[in-house]
């Protein structure tokens, strides 16, 4: 076959990225019986999906442009190192997404994201359950919850309006003094003074694992993964895509989703979509099995990190950095991340751990873009899930399948449609 022409793939669409949220839209796909080709330039789950925290966050359901966050953002930026950084060189390009997520933190912006994140998250955890049973992975989901530590009652005392406007959403949890505390979590410093248990709360024994698995059992059943980079994606005729590939080979479905996370920016604007994608560079250490007895995911708010079990051992990371795909990673973020659980954890063994860095594509108001290109309906955007790629993956994967076979939606796809900015 030529690589001018079309390469006849047998696939009905054509899914590009073969992170969490690729491998989930193709297999609600291929549940309603459609051929699909995954295409990825790395390979399966070797981005964001690699290295993440592995949690299904459903109670997470507050925006990161938030009121809160507006407050500690100008504290947080004096310290390179500290849960919220921009390198200098990055602000001009940065800015007018800064202007963005300022907008999106005003009161009655914050209202209308929650209440569109509430009802993702209530198909998330639903289409998560079908997901998880649909492929033999309910071992490797741990049900344990999650504790959300304060060191001060100012600290709780500020938190409690999130916590409040869950409550008003059905979400349970309960708040921990002294003792009760130590009975969930054994080991911390005495430096913790309030926390919030949320039962609901739930991590897989590893993110890159998870999602390994979820891709071996699409492809005995049918699934066609192929790696390649993707150059652009095109209409192609009244009912045809072509997906034009970096070696010059010519794709041709009748359908594509473009699902690649931090890397879907360039795709979209091809096709006419200025969607304003921005890269938080996510750093974290995995350390060895016996670094801690850690029973559950914990999570410091105020310094924007969590650690969690993974893989027997005990993964720490998170804050955010927002400096592109290009620079290379600065470690020293993962080794103070690591200095503050240490401070929290004072029987933490920190030696022997691996560092990662990882690219999460994040939108102004924390919503995902879902839906169709302007260029065509048969091209969707399914990507911008910041934080909670994991957790809303299946939701996504159910979202996507129902808008490329003409179903009914679950719920109000206004909030995520791709226009919306």
């Amino acid at each position: 076959m030529s690589s001018a022409e079309p390469d006849r793939n047998g696939a009905d669409v054509v899914v590009i990225g073969g992170g969490i949220i690729g491998l989930a839209i193709a297999s609600c796909l291929r549940q309603r019986g459609r051929s699909v080709l995954l295409l990825d330039r790395k390979g399966i789950a070797l981005e964001a999906s690699y290295g993440n925290a592995g949690a299904f966050a459903f109670s997470d359901v507050m925006p990161l442009a938030s009121p809160g966050i507006m407050r500690k953002a100008p504290r947080w930026l004096l310290d390179p190192l500290g849960p919220l950084a921009i390198p200098p060189r990055y602000l001009p390009h940065i800015a007018p997404w800064l202007f963005r997520f300022w907008r999106a933190s005003r009161p009655d912006r914050v209202r209308r994201s929650v209440l569109a994140q509430v009802a993702m998250m209530r198909l998330a955890e639903q289409e998560m359950s079908a997901l998880v049973e649909r492929h033999g992975l309910a071992s490797m989901v741990r049900a344990d919850g999650a504790l959300e530590l304060y060191e001060s009652e100012d600290e709780w005392q500020a938190a409690l309006p999130g916590w409040e406007l869950r409550a008003a959403h059905g979400i349970a949890f309960q708040h921990l003094r002294g003792g009760e505390i130590a009975a969930l979590q054994p080991g911390l410093s005495p430096r913790i003074r309030v926390a919030t248990f949320v039962p609901g709360w739930k991590t897989v024994t590893d993110p890159h694992l998870f999602a390994r698995a979820m891709a071996t059992r699409l492809q005995e059943h049918g699934l066609i993964f192929r790696q390649a980079e993707v150059r652009t994606v095109r209409p192609d005729g009244d009912a045809r895509v072509s997906v034009h590939l970096a070696d010059g080979t010519k794709l041709a479905a009748s359908r594509a989703v473009i699902a690649c996370g931090a890397w879907s920016r360039p795709l979209a604007l091809a096709l006419g979509d200025r969607i304003p994608l921005e890269t938080e560079r996510g750093y974290n250490t995995t350390l060895p099995p016996g670094a801690f007895d850690l029973r559950r995911q914990l999570t410091f708010g105020a310094h924007g990190f969590v650690v969690t079990p993974i893989g027997g051992g005990v993964r720490v990371g998170g804050a955010v950095e927002l400096g592109g795909l290009s620079a290379p990673p600065n470690h020293a973020r993962s080794q103070a991340l690591l200095n503050k659980a240490a401070a929290f954890l004072p029987q933490l063994r920190t030696t022997g751990g691996t560092p990662w860095m990882g690219f999460r594509p994040s939108l102004p108001d924390s919503l995902p873009v879902i839906g169709p290109s302007r260029a065509s309906p048969h091209i969707l955007y399914a990507f911008g899930h910041g934080h909670l790629g994991l957790t809303q993956s299946a939701a996504t994967g159910r979202l996507v399948a129902d808008l490329l076979t003409g179903q009914e939606l679950p719920l109000d796809p206004a909030p995520f449609r791709p226009g919306r900015f």
